[in-house]
């Protein structure tokens, strides 16, 4: 029987430090040394730890921690049939007596961590995935970048004494009075136009990126799930791209409420016996998703329709899509209602909309989960119905992982296969909402 040995890599961008734990044992992990930080130097080191243990060098299982370094060695080493997961630092437990932090120490405690079973896994998202969601994230930096030119241009306009006083900024109109505008010196003229170029630059840039994002879309192996949540009201190219990059499939989570729990859009808790204590939301997940659903998330304080866009991005979509859509208007637009007659006024509203938020990213887990779209990965897709299906909390297989097929877990059935799958908060903090179990998958 060959004996199995657990790698633990602490990955830097100059240097890699490695140890191993012998498989069965309880033995403590034993440092091997330090290599360069690059792709080839970490792979030649492990073939050599293996010639070292007289294993076979696809038989090692590694890990390190997902950081700044992403997902290239991974990528590389299950390419070469090795097994290969990242961890969580932030869910990895620490002692309050560990004051001494060092590159060894880190490599072999993660080698140890990885035997024990005590990590928590970081899914590794296909290259094109990655890709696109870069795309997604270089369109928000540059929407970022006009945002804060224009504050720039507004705050040196103030400091002049000039205000426009048409009804919107940056309309045709309101950029012919910037373009008519006299400054009383040549030094203010220089920088009302630098600033209004750096303006037209971010407008350029963004446009670019969205169109580059479109031609993206065609042909990704995601894009009927895209075109679908394209469907639903607040959501068209930019938005459901964003979404879906970065949540990936979402078969890995068996209930909405882990979601949820994900995005860190539930409320923090902090009960000690008979006193129950609920906070703001807890914010402890995938940041970029999560600002994007609150944005979509103000569309529902219209009234539900089916607008002409709508209707045009419905065209082509099932039956189920559009029921669920529709489902989607009323029952959020109904929960914001609700949530504003309690007396907020308008600028205290966020705390609604991050509600509505919540029960957002339950209706995109619906959406992938019960309706029979097509997901990357899997030969069938999932089968429609009320209730859960049979493939209801298995985990999809990762594409990025080149190994060979394993038996698919079936979940049990759902208890209530009538029942809605969104809970009922009670407002930004409600207390009806139980506390959600902890994911065992995260996004770096």
């Amino acid at each position: 029987m060959t004996k199995s040995y657990y790698i633990g890599l602490d990955v830097h961008k100059e240097t890699i430090a490695i140890a191993y734990a012998a498989g069965g044992t309880r033995d403590d992990s034993v440092y091997h040394g330090p290599c360069g930080g690059s792709v080839l130097a970490a792979e030649r080191a492990l073939r050599k730890l293996a010639e070292k243990l007289g294993v076979e060098f696809t038989s090692l299982k590694v890990c390190y921690e997902a950081g700044p370094t992403g997902f290239v060695l991974a990528r590389r080493l299950i390419r070469y049939g090795l097994d290969c997961v990242l961890m969580s630092p932030s869910k990895t437990e620490r002692k309050p007596n560990e004051k001494i932090k060092t590159d060894k120490r880190d490599a072999c405690k993660i080698a140890r961590l990885f035997r024990n079973g005590d990590i928590t896994k970081v899914r590794i998202p296909p290259a094109l995935d990655e890709a696109v969601r870069d795309a997604c994230r270089a369109r928000t930096d540059a929407s970022d970048d006009l945002s804060r030119a224009k504050q720039r241009l507004n705050a040196f306009l103030l400091r002049n004494g000039f205000n426009y006083s048409g009804k919107s900024k940056w309309t045709p109109a309101h950029m012919r009075y910037l373009r008519e505008l006299v400054m009383p010196h040549d030094a203010h003229k220089f920088v009302l136009e630098e600033y209004m170029q750096a303006i037209d630059t971010g407008i350029e840039r963004v446009a670019r990126l969205v169109d580059r994002m479109k031609q993206l879309l065609e042909g990704w192996e995601w894009e009927q799930v895209v075109r679908a949540l394209m469907a639903c009201k607040g959501f068209q190219e930019v938005a459901a791209m964003t979404v879906i990059s970065e949540l990936g499939d979402l078969r890995r989570f068996s209930h909405p409420r882990m979601l949820m729990s994900f995005l860190g859009l539930v409320p923090g808790e902090n009960s000690s016996g008979p006193k129950h204590r609920q906070g703001s939301i807890t914010k402890c997940g995938n940041s970029h998703c999560r600002w994007m659903l609150v944005e979509c998330a103000q569309h529902f304080r219209k009234a539900p329709k089916v607008g002409s866009r709508l209707t045009t991005r419905q065209q082509g979509q099932s039956k189920e899509v559009k029921e669920l859509s529709w489902r989607m208007q009323n029952r959020l637009h109904k929960r914001y209602v609700k949530l504003k007659a309690r007396g907020k006024n308008e600028n205290k509203a966020i705390v609604a909309i991050v509600a509505i938020a919540r029960e957002l990213s339950a209706f995109i887990w619906e959406l992938q989960v019960k309706l029979n779209l097509p997901i990357p990965g899997t030969e069938t897709p999932v089968a429609s119905g009320k209730g859960t299906s049979a493939k209801h909390g298995a985990a999809a297989p990762n594409p990025a992982e080149r190994t060979p097929a394993r038996p698919r877990l079936i979940s049990p059935p759902n208890p209530h296969p009538g029942a809605s799958p969104l809970p009922s908060p009670r407002g930004g903090g409600g207390r009806s909402l139980k506390k959600p179990p902890h994911t065992t998958d995260t996004l770096p």
